[in-house]
């Protein structure tokens, strides 16, 4: 499977903002964005006034970042977006919070969506009691996730487990932090949906 195995913290120097992609380490002076708050390369501080169309590859690579999909996965979002019914930006933003690695994250059993990815990949995880190691899998109302009961011994589970009794979870999630069980109370609104991204520039964007 394809994957982004280059530096981390040049996507959020690129970006302009924190994506959160090493886990506890940005929420520390470590983080390359608080030493260096400019574009990674030989220009990066060199302010340039972007066009139209490069404010909206901008708005549309930091989602790609902060999901942590590639290019194609991301065009497919947009596709199935786009032939649901409702307003296509928030569709897409929903489609990619479902996501099951993101869904792992945002319940705290995870400190990055790397991580989380890598635990679904490694059959840590359960769906309504069936296992799944599909980190794009695409969950429902009423899916209940859950850590299987022999990998919560494990140290990053213990760890994850102390940690995630402190994280604020999304209103439309349910959390049992003592078990590592989580479950989805409903599709969210985009209200719900707290994320730095300008959806309709990425519409924009592909609609050209």
């Amino acid at each position: 499977m394809a994957r982004y195995i280059g530096a981390k913290c040049k996507l959020c120097r690129r970006e302009g903002l924190k994506l959160f992609l090493k886990g506890e380490r940005c929420y520390t002076g470590k983080c390359a964005i608080d030493k260096r708050p400019y574009a990674p390369g030989q220009h990066g501080q060199k302010r340039k006034k972007l066009s139209e169309y490069g404010v909206q590859l901008r708005e549309k690579q930091k989602a790609k970042r902060y999901y942590g999909v590639l290019e194609a996965q991301f065009r497919n979002y947009f596709e199935k977006a786009d032939k649901e019914k409702g307003i296509t930006g928030e569709n897409l933003l929903r489609l990619l919070e479902l996501r099951l690695d993101n869904i792992i994250y945002r319940l705290g059993f995870a400190s990055s969506r790397t991580e989380s990815r890598q635990i679904v990949r490694h059959n840590h995880v359960t769906v309504n009691g069936q296992k799944v190691n599909i980190p794009s899998c695409r969950l429902k109302e009423g899916d209940v996730i859950e850590i299987k009961e022999d990998s919560k011994d494990m140290t990053r589970f213990k760890i994850a487990k102390e940690a995630s009794e402190g994280v604020v979870i999304p209103e439309w999630l349910e959390r049992d932090a003592k078990s590592l069980k989580g479950k989805v109370n409903h599709v969210p609104s985009r209200a719900q949906i707290n994320v730095p991204i300008e959806e309709t520039l990425i519409i924009e964007l592909y609609s050209k």
